[in-house]
């Protein structure tokens, strides 16, 4: 498991959701691990990634669900929950408590 520089704190559900996170970006929407690797907490996600539209955001819940053997409902899932790196590593790393 690679280690990113995180400002929250690190833990294994943090570092865990911090690689499946990357890999997903890198399977699900395509983007390269380069570009995904220099991601930090504060990068953009939705409305600043063409990639990143409605239909990929429901690839992408399947696909955390399925690499993280865990359901996300509809409730723990907004808005915020998308708009950066960091705030959608968080919301995994909740999921994976």
């Amino acid at each position: 498991m690679s280690h990113h520089p995180l400002k929250t704190r690190r833990d294994d559900f943090h570092l865990i959701a911090d690689d499946s996170l990357r890999a997903s970006l890198v399977a699900v929407l395509g983007l390269s691990a380069d570009r995904v690797a220099k991601f930090d907490d504060e990068t953009p996600l939705f409305g600043a990634l063409p990639e990143l539209d409605s239909m990929a955001v429901a690839s992408l819940l399947t696909d955390f669900e399925d690499r993280l053997g865990i359901h996300i409902d509809d409730d723990d899932v907004d808005a915020e929950s998308f708009e950066t790196f960091g705030a959608l590593r968080d919301m995994l790393a909740r999921k994976l408590r």
